[in-house]
């Protein structure tokens, strides 16, 4: 049995990962701790064999007022995290670090390309997984994870968005552009893999499609029974905007990692994810 301790309570991931792993009682008992109570340093690490790290400030700011906050949180309490699991004798650190460590500027994204974050939470991120890789050793293994965006039921952020604007949009571009995502279910398939064959090292877990914001703003209209026009007219206008304008490549252009770093193929499909994800947000409403 693999005894896992989720530091981070009340999180999106970590909860969705506890409830994930906790379907096979014989072979995973898990724990989770709020972070946020300083009385966690007190906490006994020993008894588990392993630590998923999911704390930190998941939602990007560009205020200055926030930068200390960014760094205390997403790097120095991580990397405190994993020198208590490292002297506990915790024998496998996962840490939930971000596609973000990455230039917004890129777009298609290897196993080469070289982080160099454009914002304080990505520099975060980046100085944490810093931090923790030199305590990889011969008892101590380091997983280091650099998601993109992630959604399913009962998620907020962009992908909720995105779902409510559909709702408003007759007319949209017939523009296909390519992004990286990870359902939820797969993170979970993805960490419960990585506890059961005790990997070390750097990560890229992502769905095996890729999706399109157009793409899905269609599909959730027809989920909807709603319809909606696509108009290729503009589609030039928009490449060169894409191309020119920071916010405009942010909607419209490619960030995704290319499919040699897919490692597994037994996911949900994007259709089935989008289709569980749409209708959990239609029937919470």
């Amino acid at each position: 049995m693999k005894r896992v301790l989720i530091t981070g309570a009340n999180s999106y991931v970590g909860t969705n990962v506890e409830k994930w792993l906790m379907k096979e009682p014989e072979n995973f008992y898990v724990e989770t701790l709020d972070m946020r109570d300083p009385n966690w340093k007190n906490f006994d690490f020993s008894k588990f064999d392993v630590v998923f790290h999911v704390a930190g400030i998941a939602h990007v700011s560009t205020k200055k007022s926030m930068k200390d906050l960014y760094f205390k949180v997403n790097r120095d309490l991580t990397i405190e995290t994993a020198i208590k699991a490292k002297e506990s004798g915790v024998e496998q650190f996962i840490f939930m670090s971000s596609m973000i460590v990455y230039n917004s500027k890129e777009t298609r994204i290897t196993k080469e390309t070289k982080p160099n974050p454009d914002n304080f939470y990505g520099l975060s991120k980046l100085q944490a997984e810093e931090g923790i890789f030199p305590l990889q050793s011969d008892t101590f293994n380091v997983v280091v994870l650099r998601p993109p965006m992630i959604y399913g039921p009962g998620s907020k952020g962009n992908f909720s968005k995105l779902v409510k604007l559909s709702k408003r949009l007759l007319i949209i571009p017939n523009y296909l552009n390519k992004r990286s995502s990870l359902y939820i279910m797969n993170l979970c398939i993805f960490i419960k893999e990585y506890v059961e064959t005790e990997v070390h090292g750097l990560f890229f877990p992502q769905n095996n499609e890729y999706y399109s914001l157009v793409a899905v703003i269609e599909y959730s209209r027809k989920f909807q029974h709603k319809k909606c026009l696509k108009l290729s007219l503009f589609n030039q206008i928009i490449g060169f905007m894409v191309n020119r304008i920071r916010i405009m490549k942010k909607i419209l252009g490619d960030f995704y990692y290319d499919n040699q770093l897919i490692t597994n193929n037994d996911l949900v499909t994007l259709k089935d994810s989008l289709e569980s994800t749409l209708r959990s947000m239609i029937e919470n409403e």
